[in-house]
């Protein structure tokens, strides 16, 4: 069912109302789509695009059409509110979006590719493609996963911590400046305050977790939720005797891993492994 419309005909669909609110704009400043892209020094084809509401566009972009505009943070508080709207996620993952928010802790096992609050939009994309997501699917899906980075900044964030299966460190992307990139990514957010990554090897052997992507969520009245993922689907689980045994695994397994110290000197060695220049295809 498409989103209602208001009685002033606007959608309520905060990512279409940014875009509606942004077509309108233009057209009642007589600016063409060329035109605005000249003054703003963009190309032209991501103001089509925002219009559109194929994209919402960064911040800084937000910030400069606001006040392109005259709108005073008006437009801008439209783009943060697109950039929160859980309907860019496919429906299973929307109430676990909304409870992701919500979140006053985050627990996280990864089984082969680091969690979405900590990939690069480089690998978010590659990850994605295999996956079968193209063009429009796949730039929303990828901005989506870029907002989902916003909840670890800022004052207040959660404290969020990941153990990182070794096969996540050893399936590098094909493009190794995008896996460089990644890599460093993960050491810059090994040293947020907030943020503990640690790695379990292969060496530990077998765990309750070895097939199993999970994320747990401590909610704020106290009770934790758990959200598991494989290929094909994910499931949230909020029945309190499922989450127990699925967090005494999550904790062997953590006491299995490396410290955080240690982890970093693993991803570190794994650095260097990347080559540093990419020959040319020509």
């Amino acid at each position: 069912m498409p989103p209602r419309k208001a009685t002033t005909g606007r959608s309520q669909s905060p990512r279409q109302r940014f875009a509606e609110e942004l077509h309108a704009l233009r057209v009642e400043s007589g600016e063409s789509l060329r035109k605005l892209a000249e003054r703003m020094g963009w190309d032209w084809s991501l103001f089509g695009k925002m219009e559109r509401g194929e994209t919402i566009g960064g911040p800084e972009v937000a910030l400069a059409l606001d006040q392109h505009y005259g709108m005073r943070g008006g437009l801008l508080a439209l783009w943060e509110l697109a950039l929160g709207d859980s309907t860019q996620f496919k429906e299973q993952y929307r109430r676990y979006m909304k409870l992701e928010a919500e979140a006053t802790g985050l627990s996280h096992f990864a089984v082969s590719v680091p969690p979405g609050l900590l990939q690069t939009d480089g690998y978010a994309t590659a990850v994605l493609s295999t996956g079968g997501a193209s063009g429009v699917e796949l730039a929303q899906q990828v901005e989506a996963r870029a907002g989902r980075r916003a909840l670890l900044v800022g004052d207040g964030i959660p404290h969020f911590r990941t153990v990182l299966s070794e096969t996540v460190l050893r399936t590098p992307l094909a493009d190794p400046r995008e896996w460089r990139a990644q890599l460093e990514h993960l050491l810059a957010m090994a040293d947020h305050p907030r943020v503990t990554l640690q790695v379990l090897l292969q060496s530990a052997g077998g765990h309750g977790l070895v097939s199993t992507d999970v994320m747990f969520l401590r909610l704020p009245g106290g009770q934790s939720v758990a959200y598991t993922e494989n290929a094909h689907r994910g499931e949230l689980i909020e029945e309190c005797t499922a989450v127990d045994r699925l967090q005494v695994a999550y904790d062997a397994v953590r006491d299995l891993a490396l410290s955080p110290a240690q982890s970093r000197t693993f991803i570190l060695r794994m650095l260097e492994e990347v080559p540093c220049d990419v020959p040319s295809s020509t």
